[in-house]
């Protein structure tokens, strides 16, 4: 079974961790709920809210009330989303993880648990999701095993722009960063693929001198990579290039005019 985990909950929770950064190092906890349909192979989890929360070494007391309400404003603004189980920071399950676990199987029928390597210690977030299997023998004391799953990271094309431009900030000393134009997004986004190719390119001509050993595998995603690229003639091409120029000279003619008339009438009007 799979779970694939979408860029919005992970925001949440770490938008949550920045605000309660004063009471690390304990746990934060959140209720995951989903949309869409869920078959014998995976889940979609898309969104999630924080619930409050006090652990210590001997329990833990989670705020049902306040996850029963929050579920309840989620249902209002989306009906079809419904509960599917939890998650918690952390990059291991502790003790507590069970008793939590319990409520949320009277909630989601065999809900997931996920946990969030927010303190990097692998050096990256880890993210990692279970379902608990019942353990023991009849008529004993049932202990619970929790059952890794694989995760699979979905985005939208708009997150991952987003995504992107938060990871420049690595690299600025004051940690702000601003907005590129459209003509620099084309530039970077150019240049991406020219590194890109050069890499492929070098792999093509290892492979072909016997530097490195063919891969089946990456030979028919560069196949099906090459299929996609459209067929068309040079002279058609430049056809298209110069009516799609025309048709972006055109409209900059008209915002022009349209700004000169407003500007004019405006003058007008004070006169």
């Amino acid at each position: 079974m799979s779970s694939f985990h979408f860029f919005s909950p992970t925001m949440t929770l770490l938008e949550g961790m920045g605000l309660t950064e004063w009471r690390l190092p304990l746990r934060e906890i959140c209720c995951l709920i989903f949309t869409g349909t869920v078959d014998k192979h995976s889940v979609e989890v898309t969104n999630c809210f924080s619930v409050p929360h006090n652990e210590s070494e001997d329990e833990v007391a989670v705020d049902m009330e306040f996850a029963k309400n929050m579920y309840e404003l989620h249902k209002k603004v989306s009906p079809s989303e419904i509960i599917l189980g939890w998650y918690a920071t952390g990059h291991d399950i502790t003790e507590h993880s069970v008793l939590i676990h319990e409520y949320y199987s009277r909630e989601a029928h065999n809900p997931i648990h996920l946990t969030v390597d927010t303190s990097l210690q692998n050096g990256r977030m880890s993210i990692k999701a279970y379902i608990s299997t019942a353990m023991g023998v009849p008529g004993k004391t049932m202990g619970v095993m929790f059952t890794p799953l694989t995760v699979k990271y979905a985005y939208y094309d708009t997150e991952r722009i987003g995504v992107d431009l938060v990871m420049k900030t690595c690299f600025s000393p004051n940690r702000v960063i601003s907005l590129s134009s459209d003509l620099q997004q084309v530039g970077a986004a150019s240049a991406r693929i020219q590194e890109t190719l050069g890499t492929v390119l070098q792999y093509a001509e290892d492979v072909l001198s016997g530097k490195v050993a063919a891969d089946n595998t990456v030979g028919r995603f560069l196949m099906d990579l090459v299929n996609q690229v459209p067929k068309i003639s040079p002279e058609d091409f430049e056809t298209m290039l110069n009516s799609n120029i025309n048709d972006l000279l055109m409209v900059t003619y008209l915002a022009n005019l349209t700004q000169s008339q407003i500007a004019l009438n405006e003058k007008i009007l004070n006169l």
